[in-house]
This record gives C-alpha cells, sequence and structure tokens, in this order.
C-alpha cells in the first residue's frame, strides 16, 4: 500500500485528508513511523525524529499509531489477494507478492490482475495500491516501487536488461545506504556496472550477499513465493526518554531490553543461535554487533552475559544513547542463511 499507515488515517479522518501528516508523537524523543505523501513533499520521512519533521514542515499533523487496527485493515487486504491466488507472501502488513500464474480467475494476464486487485482494493477499502509485474521478486519489487503512489509497473522479460542497466545502484533490493557507499567506493554506481563485477570480486568484497548481486545483476532470481514464510528472527528494542550517559545505566537497560526479548522468544516459540545488538546514538547514527553459539539463546543465562559482551565490543566512550535493541537470529535447525527482503508484487 501507498504510505499504509497514514493513508489508513487520512481514509478514516477526513479532516486530515490533502494534509501533511505523520503517524507518530510530536514530542522531543519522537519518531516517524509513518508520513502521508502531502507530507514527503516536505522531506519527512519514516524513521525521522518527530523534531525534524517537524522543521522541515511546521504544520504537520501527528496522530498516534494504531497497530491493531492496521493489522485488521492489512488482513481485509490479503482476504482480496486470495480471491484470486493462495500463493501470497506477506513481506510486511503493508506488502506482499502473489504468484498469479495460475489464478482462481483464470485472468491469463497478470498486468490485469494487479489492475483488478487495486481497484477492488480502492472500491472496497478505499485505499491506493502500488503493483509491481515481473517475472521473478527481485523485478517485481523494483516495479512496485518504480511509479509510486498509485502506480502500476510491468517488466517485461525482453525489457529487464536494459532497464536493470540503467537502475542505480541504490535501487537494488538488499542494497542499502552502507553497501550503497561501498559500492560507490568500488566505481559500481548502476546495474551496467554491477554486471561487469565477476562474481569472485563480489562475494570477495560483500560475501554470501555478492551471489545474490551478481544473480540481480542479470535479471536471475530463483527464489519462489513462499505462502508461509519460516520466522527469521525476534527482537525488541527500547527507545529512552532521555539519552544514556553512563555505563551503569547501559546495563541496567541492557537488562530490560533482555528480559523483554525472552519474553518475546517464549511467545514466539523461537530458538535462533546468533545474538544482535543494536544502538542508536542521539544523533541518529547507529551501530551493531553480532555474535553466534552452538547452543540455543533461550534464558537470561544464555543471553546476558553475551548482550554485555557485544557491547563492550562498541569500546563507547563519549557516547549519548537513545535507542537500544536485541535480536536472536539463525534458527535452530537452519543453517545460517543471508537475510534479505525478499512475481506480482503489492505494495499497499
Amino acid at each position: 500500500m501507498d504510505a499504509f499507515y497514514a493513508s489508513v488515517e487520512q481514509r478514516d479522518h477526513p479532516e486530515y485528508r490533502g494534509k501533511p501528516l505523520a503517524v507518530g508523537r510530536a514530542e522531543e524523543r519522537g519518531v516517524v513511523a509513518a508520513a502521508s505523501y502531502e507530507a514527503r513533499r516536505y522531506g519527512v520521512r519514516s524513521a525521522m525524529s518527530s523534531m525534524r519533521a517537524l522543521k522541515l514542515c511546521p504544520d504537520l499533523i501527528f496522530v498516534r499509531g494504531r497497530m491493531e487496527h492496521y493489522k485488521e485493515v492489512s488482513g481485509q487486504i490479503h482476504a482480496i489477494f486470495h480471491e484470486y491466488t493462495d500463493l501470497v507472501e506477506p513481506l510486511a502488513l503493508d506488502e506482499a507478492f502473489l504468484d498469479v500464474t495460475e489464478n482462481k480467475r483464470g485472468i491469463p494476464l497478470a498486468v490485469d490482475i494487479a489492475r483488478a486487485i487495486k481497484q477492488q482494493v480502492r472500491e472496497q477499502l478505499g485505499l491506493v495500491a502500488s503493483a509491481g509485474v515481473s517475472y521473478n521478486k527481485f523485478l517485481a519489487k523494483i516495479a512496485s516501487d518504480y511509479r509510486k503512489p498509485d502506480g502500476l509497473y510491468v517488466i517485461h522479460p525482453d525489457r529487464a536488461a536494459a532497464f536493470i542497466a540503467r537502475l542505480p545502484i541504490e535501487a537494488f533490493w538488499g542494497i542499502g545506504k552502507v553497501t550503497a557507499r561501498k559500492m560507490h567506493a568500488l566505481g559500481v554506481h548502476t546495474g551496467a556496472q554491477l554486471k561487469r563485477c565477476s562474481q569472485e570480486f563480489l562475494t570477495r568484497n560483500f560475501g554470501k550477499a555478492g551471489n545474490l548481486y551478481h544473480d540481480f545483476a542479470r535479471g536471475i532470481d530463483t527464489r519462489e513465493v513462499e505462502p508461509v514464510r519460516v520466522r527469521k528472527s525476534v527482537g525488541c528494542e527500547h527507545t529512552f526518554e532521555k539519552d544514556l550517559t553512563t555505563p551503569a545505566g547501559l546495563l541496567i537497560e541492557l537488562w530490560h531490553v533482555a528480559d523483554e526479548l525472552i519474553r518475546r522468544l517464549r511467545k514466539a516459540a523461537f530458538h535462533g543461535h546468533t545474538l544482535t545488538l543494536k544502538i542508536k546514538f542521539h544523533d541518529f547514527t547507529q551501530r551493531t554487533r553480532s555474535a553466534s553459539v552452538p547452543g540455543e539463546l533461550r534464558t537470561m543465562q544464555d543471553i546476558l552475559p553475551l548482550a554485555k559482551r557485544l557491547l563492550q565490543d562498541f569500546r563507547l566512550t563519549d557516547y549519548r544513547v537513545r535507542l537500544m535493541g536485541l535480536s536472536v537470529s539463525n534458527p535452530v535447525g537452519e543453517p545460517e542463511t543471508l537475510r534479505e527482503p525478499l512475481q506480482l508484487t503489492l505494495d499497499f
């Protein structure tokens, strides 16, 4: 969906329509969870501090998030998807892959299915969706982001190579800001330049992800749509009312975050081998550290000593910490794999 949380609020509250709106809290420690397209014109983006958002857009309207309501609306959208196919792979509340090679309506063209779903979502739910259509996940995902809002874009197999060649490296799925900077340092700025890189060069510089980038540059993505996705991680984060500035304060909060993580692990019945600690500083820069162990990470005795070790690895001196998070990944019984975001893609 396009600006999903914000769009739901504008749908439910007509007085917000056409106005810059953010889901979040207009307070010093607040963060924008979602921004309407009216707000985005001012440069407001999700994960931005609320205070910076207000500086960019003084007339910005803030509303509290209603996650349970968003989940309910997401369920209604997914019910529409299932009228066309049961091969639906959720990526998030507001995004999913659909394999419509064989579909319940017998519609021969995927683009016609995408058009029908967009219209049904608009008429029944009053929301706007963008869709991308192609022959694999990578290209469908790129296409879904290509002409927002209310977009519908098709990447045909015979046009894929030319499309990928001119694609900025930042637009490739799985390439974030840090990886993009490294790509730039290596002289890689476009899909065409990425395609000229050997597989050995990419794996040497980017590890296992290099294999994925090598395939993507050639329009290759063999991953199938998976209606039942296996959970890959469980985590939690705490944003503090005031920045933490002492070692003692960090250790106390680390215990609280670990305690919540353990409760979530029990609820999800999740067992993993890898612990990751994330710290976000007052200026919104963030760092992570991870460590893997042979045994399962399930109890405070398993997690807290390892978390303390990861915290020590940061070698913090002069710092102001606004957020701390812990997560467990690398599920028991499954080989450690590259974690990347995942043929018709509906982004709502």
